[in-house]
């Protein structure tokens, strides 16, 4: 029984091992991806083929990678059939690319060229980051940034972690922004996920230092009231703050 049990054993080793030698990547640019809609379109043009074993996208970098068994198919036909989409054509993708993004950031809690300061020596530091462009008076910064360097998440981490609560900008007539105090316990993911799911919301956010919680949201889908009632009503005790004065 022994004996057979190693056998069967050898014998999946091998089998596993010959899959694992026939299973290749390929990672290529797609200039038309632009959301997850398009990711999802993407994975549906590209299952077609044959010998498809997965495919994981980077939506910042516009990049999926795609596994494949080599003895269905191959990277000329995975680029082929992209090709064939119309919009979602594949071009050749290297770590040492440079891919440049801009980003739009509300940070409600950046009150003056001190706080500005503070967040252009963060910034500095962190590699990918091209430019920054502050405007003070919207309480808004714009950055530009390579996304084979950095992201958007390690980008917001940063601010983070200095003490600021940054959330999406958008110029856009239809769109505002809020900014509560919450309790220090509150400043959790589970707050975000449980005010991102709100009516009309687009994103939020929430600074532990700060104890408090930012938020980008639609004006045609909700207002400013019915936002806070909405929030409290989720159990998250929120209040607007007092007038800030700047100490910097």
């Amino acid at each position: 029984m022994k004996k057979l049990l190693m056998v069967m054993a050898l014998v999946l080793a091998s089998q596993t091992g010959a899959v694992a030698q026939n299973t290749d990547t390929l990672t290529v640019r797609i200039k038309g991806m632009r959301c997850e809609e398009c990711a999802h379109k993407v994975k549906n043009a590209v299952k077609q083929l044959p010998g498809i074993d997965g495919i994981t996208f980077n939506i910042e970098r516009r990049t999926a990678t795609v596994a494949f068994d080599r003895a269905q198919t191959c990277a000329d036909s995975i680029q082929a059939r992209l090709a064939a989409t119309g919009r979602y054509k594949a071009s050749s993708y290297s770590a040492s690319d440079t891919i440049m993004r801009g980003m739009g950031l509300r940070i409600d809690d950046m009150h003056c060229q001190k706080c500005y300061n503070r967040i252009s020596q963060r910034l500095a530091t962190v590699e990918g980051i091209d430019s920054m462009a502050p405007h003070l008076d919207k309480h808004y910064i714009f950055v530009r940034y390579d996304a084979n360097r950095t992201s958007k998440d390690e980008i917001r981490r940063a601010l983070g972690g200095l003490g600021f609560t940054p959330v999406n900008y958008y110029s856009g007539p239809k769109v505002s922004y809020a900014y509560y105090n919450i309790p220090a316990e509150a400043t959790t993911q589970e707050t975000i996920d449980e005010v991102l799911i709100l009516e009309g919301v687009e994103d939020a956010n929430v600074n532990a230092k700060q104890k408090s919680l930012a938020v980008t949201f639609f004006t045609d889908e909700t207002n400013a009231d019915k936002l806070i009632s909405d929030i409290r009503a989720a159990g998250i005790d929120a209040v607007l703050p007092p007038a800030h004065e700047c100490k910097e």
